[in-house]
């Protein structure tokens, strides 16, 4: 599946560009700080054990790559991959004291990895952004091992009228707080139309099954501003 919004040509890594510097400011803003909470929702969902390989595609500067280390006492590795070479470098600095972690700069759609090698697969605040979902979700079931788990955390749809009002006048606030954090209110303009666009919760589950995931399911957080999706390759 095509994203139009995404496929406008260098779009994307342009907004990445402009924010890398300040995209974890940008995450505390445009969620007031919630989505550390939503990440470590994502963490003890998954519950992971020591000794597992986790790849964590769209890691930004790093952050879940870092909670799944800590939960499992630095006894685990992780591969951190993103396309965006800036923001790569940013979570290698943030994260210079994790030894375990392997930075990598590719597109989810095509992972420079071999296949049946990971246990987990993470994808935070990511997917909507790849420029083909079907490509994404094809490379992540690839990459998993036999009973490997995909974990999808994303901003989703709210099903409570009043709360979708409220967080809609929200949102058209968002550019304007880009405008003050960056100097430039054309990436956060983006990122509310991204999500806007975005699939909803039960055509993600479709398309994961489409691509071969068991079990699926998805449990909202926050009444529906976002949820998380996971998948077994059995």
């Amino acid at each position: 599946m095509q994203q139009y919004l995404q496929n406008k040509k260098g779009l994307v890594e342009g907004v990445f560009d402009q924010v890398y510097d300040r995209y974890d400011l940008m995450n505390d803003f445009m969620s007031l700080g919630i989505h550390r909470l939503w990440k470590k929702s994502l963490i003890n969902m998954m519950g992971p054990s020591v000794n597992k390989k986790l790849v964590d595609v769209a890691c930004g500067t790093g952050d879940i790559g870092k909670l799944f280390l800590d939960k499992t006492d630095n006894k685990s590795n992780v591969t951190s991959i993103d396309p965006n070479k800036k923001m790569i470098s940013q979570g290698k600095n943030k994260l210079s004291k994790y030894k375990s972690i392997e930075w990598i700069t590719a597109p989810a759609e095509k992972l420079p990895l071999t296949d049946n090698s990971f246990d987990y697969y993470t994808i935070s605040f990511g997917l909507r952004n790849t420029k083909n979902l079907d490509l994404a979700l094809s490379e992540a079931y690839r990459v998993l091992k036999p009973g490997g788990r995909y974990l999808c955390l994303e901003f989703s749809k709210i099903q409570n009228t009043n709360i979708n009002s409220i967080y809609k006048n929200y949102s058209k606030l968002i550019p304007i707080i880009g405008q003050f954090i960056v100097g430039d209110k054309e990436p956060y303009e983006y990122l509310v139309k991204s999500i806007e666009q975005f699939i909803n919760q039960e055509e993600l589950i479709d398309l994961m099954q489409k691509h071969k995931f068991q079990k699926c399911s998805y449990r909202n957080f926050s009444n529906g501003i976002v949820s998380i999706h996971s998948g077994w390759k059995i």
